[in-house]
């Protein structure tokens, strides 16, 4: 079995190529020192994205112009990263490019940059829209979440039985959510919802609860839902793939079968869960490109070094996974 992709029109990747596309960097010379603050070193969604920066700022270094970004850890800890923000703009950087800890500490980063002269590329969390109508020389890279829910949520109206497992006419629910601090969570619980709703799907929540994005904690709600809950469960969506590979333990614990009487779809796309999809553990996961969302994040610094505007917002392609055997039954 594999895993088949089915590519969401949530932005065109070549509207993106050509919007971020630089003939060479003509216009800066010498060595340009980049802040990059990352929200936590041992957040595996943002590992790949760290990886891919540090190598497309050496890819468009020249012999005119050398990048040399640095990269420190907000560990999780929003004085710990205002710390590290203090410390680029101390130490006279040109630019940063900032993952934030909270959303909430946009106000104070984007007040400390605008006073030093230091234009802040956000990504990943988003800032507030106070926060970005704040100074021009900001913008946000990411992900939209109210269309990659969409597109989990489409994952479920999709199936031959909209995702009614046990057969009694109403889609009732599971929901395994992150963080309700960011966000990005509030899209993640309310569009998945829509996508069915809006399909005519009778829906019913039968329990919301965080895990934290954390695996354990999403092993521990899903027994317990099953324990309350029983064969009433018809779906289960978690915003992480970790979540979604803990609920998916406690299912098999409990009897159940993935994809046989009981639907599971992940957020991520990444690592285990693409696995888990692939074997047909996990019904389908929504994710994004990290590679692009790097990419973008550099193309937007340096436009900024250049002189230049970016738009307020860079939104980055949505994929859906579905395994092969779920789009077999929908053949």
């Amino acid at each position: 079995m594999k895993v088949t992709l089915r590519f969401r029109q949530i932005v065109v990747f070549l509207q993106l190529l050509t919007l971020f596309s630089f003939a060479g960097c003509a216009s800066l010379s010498g060595r340009i020192r980049v802040g990059v603050a990352i929200g936590a070193f041992d957040d595996s969604s943002m590992a790949d994205t760290r990886n891919r920066i540090m190598s497309y700022f050496s890819e468009i270094s020249t012999d005119d112009v050398e990048f040399l970004p640095t990269f420190l850890d907000g560990k999780h800890d929003a004085s710990e990263q205002l710390l590290n923000v203090d410390e680029f703009i101390e130490r006279g950087y040109e630019v940063m490019i900032v993952d934030l800890v909270i959303p909430s500490l946009a106000s104070t980063i984007t007040e400390k940059a605008k006073a030093a002269g230091v234009p802040v590329v956000y990504l990943h969390h988003q800032p507030g829209q106070e926060d970005m109508d704040a100074w021009d020389k900001t913008c946000f890279v990411g992900f939209d979440d109210s269309q990659a829910g969409t597109a989990q949520g489409e994952i479920i109206a999709d199936l031959p039985n909209n995702g009614d497992a046990n057969g009694d006419g109403v889609v009732s629910y599971v929901m395994i959510t992150g963080n309700p601090v960011y966000a990005d969570t509030q899209y993640r619980v309310v569009y998945p919802i829509k996508a069915l709703t809006d399909r005519g799907i009778e829906v019913e929540e039968l329990l919301k609860q965080s895990a934290d994005w954390d695996e354990t904690q999403g092993y521990d709600i899903m027994a317990d839902a099953i324990s309350q809950f029983g064969d009433r469960i018809d779906v289960v969506f978690c915003h992480s793939d970790p979540m979604a590979v803990g609920a998916q333990r406690a299912i098999s614990e409990a009897g159940r079968t993935v994809n046989k009487d009981i639907y599971l779809v992940g957020w991520d796309a990444r690592y285990d869960g693409v696995d888990m999809v692939n074997n047909g553990l996990i019904t389908g996961t929504v994710g994004f490109d990290n590679d692009s969302l790097a990419v973008a994040a550099v193309d937007a610094a340096v436009k900024f070094l250049q002189g230049k505007k970016n738009e307020q917002y860079i939104w980055i392609d949505c994929v859906s996974l579905v395994a092969e055997s779920v789009l077999n039954n929908n053949a």
